[in-house]
């Protein structure tokens, strides 16, 4: 049977250009795909309906197969909770992450300070790598200083650490000393927060009750390796393809230009056409069918959210990024209870953050002498973002 780099080529964390054609084969011929991989063998399902059908059942497919990848170094969290246990613990965070919270205090407007705040960083130049300046760095600080409360100088060693997290697959021994640093780094700041709690999401994991009983170091420490990534890149990734799609549509910058509320569907097509997170894993919990395949129990089932958004059972057309199509139902953040709590946070985030380049950077344009793209294979974005506009400094 074949390997995932087989199928792909290098690793999941290598920069593939385009697997989309492979999922287009995959998806024609082998839609429910037995294959290698580096935690033992997987399915691999690349059809939309398929996609849904593994999703939205927790009770022939747990989440308790996040225990056997990401869970090594995140610890014991939701990812790989089912049934009451993860409602009880998704619930300590949700409160702080629905629409109403993000959006009633003074949230957007701290977010809009930090996107003007990178800017202003390079916005007199010219031109700028807005990956490196701009994508990389904002939604970390975002939530290690509004949502954490931590420094905001410490930002980037915090995404270093999601980075090296989410290469558990890649390379073990960084993703474990990212994990023993971050622990490190929160053990002094959640003995202050526990003595002294603020309203932060440290101070509310701090003195939270499940079932009665206070949650542990370990248990909030745990908490908090999974919000560091969750913090990090789903945003910083679709913030990044949302550029590349503006200025390789230039058609659709102008549209935007003209109407910003144009925005909205500019994130969520991105999160369609380029999902940030492109698997989850299931475990199947008895003997059981996808896509007319049998499966037996205990076995890992790897849905490709990124096949699935671009199955043209589906959506017409896939490949191509058009912010006018039916893009309902996408799985970028997935589907069912394991919904990412954080979607609307990112959503906020990459809709201020583009607001903010758009008002900042007038004629903004791709450097032609560069060759910037998507890349990745279990996460993709943009490799850099290099950009030339015209300048308003006074002379």
């Amino acid at each position: 049977m074949p390997t995932t780099v087989e199928l792909f080529g290098g690793t999941m964390m290598s920069p593939v250009p385009n697997p989309y054609p492979v999922y287009k084969r995959l998806r024609d011929e082998w839609p429910v795909a037995l294959v290698d991989g580096i935690f033992g063998q997987h399915y691999l399902v690349t059809r939309y309906e398929d996609a849904l059908a593994v999703l939205r059942d927790a009770e022939r497919f747990s989440s308790r197969a996040n225990a056997r990848g990401i869970g090594l170094v995140f610890g014991r969290t939701i990812l790989e909770m089912d049934g009451i246990e993860h409602i009880r613990h998704r619930r300590l965070i949700t409160p702080a992450l629905t629409p109403r919270a993000l959006t009633s205090g003074d949230l957007p407007a701290a977010i809009r300070a930090t996107a003007h705040d990178l800017v202003d960083r390079f916005v007199d130049r010219g031109h700028a790598e807005l990956v490196e300046e701009f994508t990389f760095l904002f939604p970390i600080r975002v939530f290690t200083k509004q949502f954490l409360q931590l420094p905001e100088d410490d930002a980037k060693q915090f995404h270093f650490w999601a980075l090296d997290l989410i290469s558990i697959a890649d390379d073990p021994p960084r993703a474990f000393a990212a994990a023993q640093a971050i622990v490190e780094y929160l053990k002094p700041v959640l003995a202050r927060r526990r003595e002294n709690p603020g309203e932060d999401l440290i101070s509310l994991l701090a003195t939270a009750r499940v079932e009665g009983e206070q949650l542990t170091d370990d248990e909030i420490l745990s908490f908090c390796r999974l919000l560091v990534p969750a913090g990090a890149e789903t945003t910083y990734r679709l913030l990044g393809s949302a550029l590349f799609a503006l200025l390789t549509h230039p058609e659709v910058l102008n549209a935007v230009r003209a109407d910003g509320r144009l925005l909205d569907r500019v994130v969520e097509e991105t999160l369609r056409w380029e999902s940030p997170v492109q698997y989850v894993t299931r475990e199947t919990t008895v003997d059981t069918e996808v896509g007319g395949t049998k499966i037996a129990r205990n076995m890992l089932v790897s849905v490709a959210l990124g096949s699935a958004n671009r199955d043209e059972r589906r959506y017409p057309e896939p490949d191509r990024f058009d912010i006018h199509r039916d893009f309902e139902g996408h799985v970028a953040f997935g589907f069912g209870r394991h919904y990412c709590a954080g979607s609307h946070l990112g959503r906020l985030e990459a809709r201020i953050a583009l607001e903010v380049l758009l008002e900042r950077l007038p004629d903004l344009v791709r450097d032609p002498s560069f060759e910037d793209q998507i890349v990745g294979l279990a996460f993709r974005s943009p490799n850099a973002l290099h950009v030339r506009y015209r300048t308003t400094k006074m002379v």
